[in-house]
């Protein structure tokens, strides 16, 4: 594999640009003081960023992009081999890597990198962990797959030996990291277009703990099932926490304001350390924050600093976000698209002050749809009233024969009124002529559900 000397600023080029974690690198890159180039479909806020900065940018991918100036090619797994511009770095001998490679290669140049995998929660505990470290004045190095508002975009570049990333199963591309902590929030069946079941993907994670050297730190939550398959026998040390199961970290007294907002003691060994607060709802949010806490104190940061970063975390973009009122109708976001994630964000609404919860959901991808139908009839059962979408095709072209009409009878049958509508149109006007006061609508899904919340309220 080819490594870059990151003392020594050369000209990379970005094939896939615009995509959350491919800007936070060029980003970083263009802080180090390289030449950076890229490609992508069309603009967005992610682009235009990174242009003001200084990086070419191409709209439309062609072979003509890859000039001969061009030291090094990075690409992500949505790139095909036949891309114009994958070809074209081919033939010319290029030296590529993989977003994953880079990034890893990245973390090499840090004392204390600090990964956080799993399943779901990734985003948000990536950010909790960052806002614990900036409370402390730590001036980390951030990298996270969503926008962050306390660092203004996705990505922070500081002048400490902390990086902060996550690392995703996915393709197995945090097998190519150098972590120093390692967190592991969950496994669950998922990515199944590229892992062969949810074995394979309790292998992939044993071999992401494996990573970690004798010194390292895997933090592990222990209401995963089998976790024991990925701590067997591992050299470093394991912390586990949990609110279910025995573990080092647990929560007690978890109580929840009128936003459903949750405070807890956090115990230690059955010892209580700290009352902490959360800006975020849901009780999955307190097994997030266990597992932010025992980072923090493994960095050796103090309790109040703790206290104080994660009461400052108000969520990240499409994290149960409060999008507006439409008259006395409330509309919050939601990334969730898979049923465990579907059942945490709406077990997180019954605490949120509200007459009917709507969930209108985006099914995201043929395969995760078919692969989980009564999964996801299960999960989104548990809604008042369910409005699909058509299921977002995402990098995929084969329908497997499946549609939301599939899923809307599976949720049907579970006694749950469900409507389908093949248009984002006619979702609107079904939601403005059936939704009532003091109702509750979150849309859901990893694709762009959220511009029918934002078309209601008028959000350009």
């Amino acid at each position: 594999m080819y490594t870059i000397n990151f003392s020594r600023p050369i000209h990379v080029h970005f094939i896939g640009i615009g995509g959350i974690s491919m800007s936070g690198l060029a980003e970083i890159l263009l802080e180090e003081h390289f030449t950076v180039s890229g490609s992508d479909a069309k603009e967005s806020p992610l682009t235009k960023k990174l242009s003001d900065e200084g990086a070419v940018i191409h709209y439309g991918q062609r072979a003509s992009n890859i000039t001969d100036d061009i030291d090094a090619v990075v690409y992500t797994a949505a790139i095909h081999p036949d891309n114009p511009e994958f070809v074209r770095a081919k033939e010319l001998h290029i030296p590529m890597l993989t977003r994953a490679e880079l990034l890893g290669q990245l973390m090499k140049n840090y004392d204390l990198p600090i990964a956080i995998a799993g399943t779901h929660g990734k985003t948000t505990t990536t950010s909790m962990v960052s806002h614990i470290f900036l409370a402390g004045d730590c001036d980390p190095t951030i990298s996270v797959g969503g926008i962050l508002p306390s660092i203004g975009g996705n990505i922070r570049v500081g002048n400490s030996e902390t990086f902060i990333t996550e690392a995703c199963e996915y393709t197995n591309s945090f097998l190519s990291f150098f972590p120093k902590i390692s967190v592991i929030l969950n496994m669950d069946a998922d990515h199944l277009d590229f892992f062969k079941d949810i074995d394979d993907i309790r292998r992939s994670f044993r071999r992401f703990a494996e990573l970690l050297p004798d010194d390292g730190t895997l933090i592990i939550n222990s209401d995963t099932p089998k976790y024991e398959t990925v701590t067997e026998d591992l050299s470093c040390e394991v912390i586990r926490y949990g609110l279910e199961h025995e573990a080092d970290y647990t929560a007690a007294n978890i109580d929840f304001n009128d936003f459903g907002h949750p405070s807890f003691d956090c115990m230690l060994h059955g010892e209580c350390i700290g009352h902490f607060t959360l800006s975020v709802p849901g009780i999955h949010n307190v097994s997030n924050a266990l597992a932010s806490i025992a980072v923090g104190r493994k960095a050796g940061l103090p309790i109040s600093v703790i206290q104080k970063g994660l009461q400052e975390f108000t969520g990240t973009d499409r994290r149960f976000q409060y999008k507006g009122k439409l008259g006395d109708i409330t509309i919050v976001d939601d990334y969730a698209h898979h049923p465990t994630e579907i059942s945490a964000t709406l077990a997180s609404a019954e605490n949120y002050p509200h007459k009917t919860l709507w969930c209108v959901f985006q099914p995201h991808t043929y395969t995760r749809t078919k692969a989980l139908l009564p999964e996801f009839a299960q999960a989104l059962a548990k809604a008042d009233k369910v409005v699909l979408a058509p299921i977002y095709a995402a990098r995929e072209t084969d329908t497997l024969g499946i549609s939301s009409a599939d899923l809307q009878q599976e949720i049907e049958k579970r006694g749950t009124e469900c409507h389908y509508f093949p248009s984002f149109d006619e979702i609107e006007n079904y939601l403005l002529s059936h939704c009532g006061s003091g109702d509750l609508v979150i849309t859901m899904g990893a694709g762009d559900v959220v511009k029918i919340g934002e078309d209601l309220l008028g959000i350009k």
